[in-house]
């Protein structure tokens, strides 16, 4: 049995159901909790975290549907898989619509119940279930947000952004996103839609690196019964749920070449056939769709079809990476830790400024993803619930993080760590050597913070505490680590540096 760190809830009011599924999925290394109906599942949902959620769509007290539109409100990140031997076109369409990731039907196949699985599991890992989502952003006050259509910046970048949205909304045009990975894709493609005359319609959303290449097209326009093994019923695809609403295609570059002919033509025509299918299908899509490639240079690679690219690119948009838009880390910074307060429940969690200049100092190659990801680290791992400049080091850029502060008493002498002497030290103290320079450095970060506070507050040590946001129990502790004392202070040179 292979492991893995995903944690699937499955909602079912029969119990033989719940133990197939339990056993299918343990089977495979996941981590399964159970829960006999609906409100039993919210009540989950509130208190743990998952990866997924598998639910039946008739359940006493609270079926399906309803726990779909609970997720929706509070957890929305969360792939939502509905389980029924009820299955109705109208019913799939109505959960998928809402937001369900997919449907399974009963009987079902423990290949096809896997591959579901995975692939809404692949879907979230590429989108990553950690970033900056607009489910989460409505929950605090439009006033907080300092920004537009639940993305939050205050820089020239995103007001061009959100001027192209304001424009194009309510629009038929299509739109491509450009951007790289976390930078916020997703959301843009939803502020389109809800600022868009079809808000009252579906958003459906697939990411095209999820699906495998041979379910692409099935996934796409849905196919007829027997049109290919394990076929038993006919299912809509992504385009005929869409009807009326907006489909957004993310990773567009990911899309086999002999599918882009198919999107061409129903971007041209507005109609396709099913998969098995003869019955030509008319649809009313508003298409958005994303990528972090350059499509020009797939283009040029013969990967990407340059006459899809012209229909695509209708209205561009470019999402700027994190590093080209330092002056809205604080801003992320702030709402970032609002949101970790409760999901970690830690009321009390802060961080201090000089952390906030230290990730303003940082390039962000993974951008809102890993900023996120480091600040979360940080609070889990911070002491009293203060996030420190060391709270905050990312692995693989030691040497920078220590450079990068410039301190006057640092390893590298009287001139400081500069980057050169940070990189010199990290190619000559090996891994071991680097875990122990880093402790070293934290240790020396922490107590230069300390002492600063100490000096600024006159050295009373309630004061300090205060303004630390630590506990005066700790900093006392810390103090005696550190052996500061005042009067030591008084004699020892460069103290107030």
């Amino acid at each position: 049995m292979r492991e893995n760190n995903h944690h699937i809830l499955i909602a079912d009011d029969e119990q033989n159901i719940r133990d197939i599924l339990q056993q299918i999925l343990r089977k495979d290394g996941y981590q399964v909790s159970v829960a006999e109906d609906g409100l039993i599942a919210q009540s989950m949902l509130e208190n743990t975290t998952f990866s997924a959620v598998i639910s039946d769509l008739r359940m006493p007290r609270c079926g399906g549907i309803e726990l779909l539109e609970f997720c929706l409100e509070h957890a929305a990140s969360i792939p939502f898989i509905l389980v029924t031997a009820f299955a109705t076109l109208d019913s799939a369409m109505k959960a998928v619509r809402l937001g369900a990731f997919d449907y399974i039907e009963k009987p079902f196949e423990q290949a096809h119940l896997r591959s579901v699985v995975q692939r809404a599991l692949r879907s979230s890992e590429l989108d990553g279930l950690n970033s900056i989502r607009s489910d989460s952003i409505r929950h605090k006050p439009k006033s907080d947000l300092r920004g537009k259509y639940g993305l939050i910046g205050e820089s020239p970048e995103m007001q061009r952004v959100f001027d192209i949205i304001e424009k194009v909304a309510d629009t038929p045009s299509t739109v491509l996103i450009m951007g790289e990975s976390g930078t916020g894709k997703e959301l843009v493609a939803r502020a389109l839609h809800q600022h868009s005359s079809r808000s009252d319609g579906p958003l459906i959303r697939v990411n095209c690196a999820a699906v495998p290449k041979s379910l692409i097209e099935s996934e796409l326009f849905g196919y007829e019964k027997g049109a290919f093994t394990g076929a038993e019923q006919a299912k809509a695809g992504r385009f005929e749920l869409a009807h009326d609403g907006t489909l957004f295609l993310d990773e567009i570059g990911d899309v086999p070449m002999e599918m882009q002919v198919k999107l061409l033509r129903v971007l041209q025509e507005s109609e396709f056939e099913r998969v098995g299918g003869v019955t030509t299908r008319k649809i009313n899509v508003r298409l958005t769709a994303a990528t972090n490639q350059p499509l020009e240079e797939l283009i040029k690679a013969g990967t990407f079809r340059e006459d899809l690219f012209y229909r695509l690119n209708v209205v561009p948009i470019r999402i700027p990476a994190l590093r080209h838009r330092k002056t809205d880390i604080s801003l992320l910074v702030d709402f970032i830790v609002d949101r970790l307060r409760t999901r970690l429940k830690l009321q009390e969690l802060t961080v201090h400024r000089d952390a906030v200049e230290y990730l303003q100092s940082l390039t962000w190659p993974g951008n809102i993803r890993e900023l996120e990801n480091v600040i979360e680290r940080a609070a889990l791992f911070c002491k009293d619930g203060m996030i420190t400049v060391t709270d905050c080091c990312i692995d693989g850029d030691v040497y920078g993080a220590i450079a990068n502060n410039e301190l006057d008493d640092s390893a590298g002498g009287d001139q400081g760590l500069t980057p050169e002497v940070a990189k010199t030290h990290l190619n000559e103290v090996g891994e071991i050597g680097l875990v122990r320079m880093l402790k070293s450095e934290k240790v020396r970060l922490e107590k230069k913070l300390i002492l600063s506070g100490l000096e600024e507050c006159s050295w009373n040590v309630t004061h300090t505490a205060k303004k630390l946001r630590i506990s005066r129990k700790s900093l006392q502790n810390k103090m005696k680590d550190f052996n500061l004392r005042r009067d030591e202070m008084k004699h020892t040179p460069g103290s107030a540096k």
